[in-house]
């Protein structure tokens, strides 16, 4: 009699009746009362962290298994575990799926997955978390979701990349504007424009590439705070959850935040990368500059204006980098202050992960698609051309001749003043006022052919230039990397 009133004890902590429904609490024996509603809003987290449910019944499967390959559970409870939640997990994707949501009066995707156990696997689900704490199961769920999604980030700047470098090989032909501090400054390629953020992106795969190495630590085995007190193989636990090795330190697994900040500040490296080309394109497709025109699906217009197509997209990715920026800096002041191991303060990771991922997911999506359906206007770039652009050209050639680089510079720069005095182009010019500044402009057929935008451009044949040939090298290198 007394052990069926310790078990009627132990169920009514387990089960917590709140709004007239029955709530699962992985916590709460030496507490008499129910947290405060005010509390509840505040501390429940499973509208943000149910799309980790996936990574924690993974986690708890491979967590059971090893329980039973230790001894500490049996075949039995192993299997009643397994089936179980296999049966939760179609169980809530088939919820979401339908509403969007759960209904689940739990804090958290921990105690709604072991509840839903608890009805599939019975007393077999009560074994499920024992040595674990929600500490390294919630940083083990958090490092499994970002292995199984960061990749989808990877492929979306490659085909952002890809989009780039086709416009570039197809487009190579182009010549317009190269811009210093917005001012005229030398023609180049419209590619080589254009393969300078393909060049930027690929930085961003390799950087994140990078991080993976100390993403895949497996945190699971480190119990709250002081490790497992059961001798369990977490190297072995780590493999079989796709791990490369295990963390360190317990009280370093639990409480550190580290890859998380590392992904954030990459996010925020991502979109501004992103914002200054939406800049440079806003500017472009400006009437002022009228270089590219963008299509239909990525503009809008104005509720006042009718004759208004605005780059919509392009300056909502703008404005999203500084919320990127933000995100990163926001996670940044939740850690400074902290003690070690876990605190609840970090339960703000993953909203503010999930966040800076699916706007910057949409970023890309939305910058691959209005990079593909813009059109480029090559009249207008060859338009906006003028010759004072040729004046490096001309002071190369006079290096060429002798002349030191210095003197060639404040030379050409008397040739653009004459200019500007008597009113004229470089090109109408009369020779003799080349010859009265420098007699080193002796051949005026020499100075006609420095006004060409294609033997400009075609100069800069060194490695990363915008000569056609170099050009082509940044394509074919760009190529053999996406494959």
């Amino acid at each position: 009699m007394q052990f069926n009133n310790v078990l009627s004890a132990i169920s009514s902590i387990l089960f917590k009746i709140s709004n007239n429904q029955d709530r699962y609490q992985l916590w709460g024996g030496c507490f008499q009362e129910e947290p405060s509603d005010v509390l509840r809003r505040l501390n429940d987290s499973l509208c943000v962290d149910v799309r980790l449910y996936q990574q924690d019944i993974r986690g708890s499967i491979a967590w059971a298994r090893e329980l039973n390959r230790c001894g500490y559970i049996t075949d039995d409870d192993y299997e009643a575990i397994y089936q179980g939640l296999k049966k939760v997990e179609t169980e809530i994707s088939e919820e979401l799926c339908k509403n969007g949501r759960l209904s689940d009066a739990e804090e958290d995707i921990h105690s709604v997955v072991e509840r839903r156990l608890r009805t599939h696997a019975g007393e077999a689900a009560l074994r499920l978390h024992t040595a674990r704490s929600r500490n390294d199961q919630s940083a083990t769920n958090t490092k499994l979701w970002m292995m199984d999604n960061l990749t989808n980030l990877i492929n979306e700047i490659k085909k952002l990349i890809m989009v780039l470098k086709d416009r570039a090989e197809n487009e190579i032909e182009i010549i317009i504007p190269g811009y210093t501090h917005l001012q005229r400054a030398q023609p180049i390629r419209w590619s080589h424009f254009l393969l300078s953020y393909a060049w930027m992106l690929r930085d961003d795969v390799l950087r994140l590439e990078e991080q993976q190495c100390r993403l895949s630590r497996c945190p699971l085995g480190s119990g709250a705070l002081a490790g497992c007190a059961l001798d369990i193989d977490r190297e072995r636990l780590a493999r079989s959850l796709g791990f490369e090795c295990v963390t360190p330190n317990s009280l370093f697994a639990v409480g550190s935040r580290d890859h998380i900040l590392e992904f954030l500040n990459w996010s925020s490296m991502c979109g501004m990368h992103l914002s200054r080309l939406a800049e440079d394109l806003i500017l472009y497709g400006s009437q002022e500059f009228n270089l590219v025109k963008f299509a239909d699906q990525f503009s809008t217009g104005s509720s006042l204006m009718p004759q208004k197509r605005n780059p919509d997209g392009l300056e909502l990715i703008r404005g999203a980098a500084g919320v990127l920026l933000g995100d990163a800096i926001a996670f940044s002041c939740v850690l400074k202050g902290l003690p070690s191991t876990y605190n609840k303060d970090l339960q703000s990771d993953k909203e503010i992960m999930f966040r800076s991922y699916d706007k910057l997911l949409d970023c890309f999506k939305v910058v691959t698609g209005t990079i593909t359906t813009m059109k480029v206007n090559a009249a207008r770039g060859e338009a906006l051309l003028e010759s004072g652009m040729l004046a490096t050209d001309m002071a190369h050639a006079l290096v060429r001749r002798g002349v030191p680089f210095r003197r060639a510079h404040h030379l050409v720069g008397a040739v653009l003043q004459r200019a500007a005095e008597l009113a004229v182009d470089l090109r109408e010019m009369p020779h003799e006022e080349y010859i009265a500044i420098c007699p080193e402009f002796e051949s005026k057929a020499d100075i006609e052919k420095l006004f060409s935008w294609e033997a400009s451009v075609e100069q800069y044949i060194s490695t990363g230039g915008t000569a056609k040939a170099a050009v082509k090298q940044q394509i074919t290198q760009l190529k053999e990397w996406l494959k």
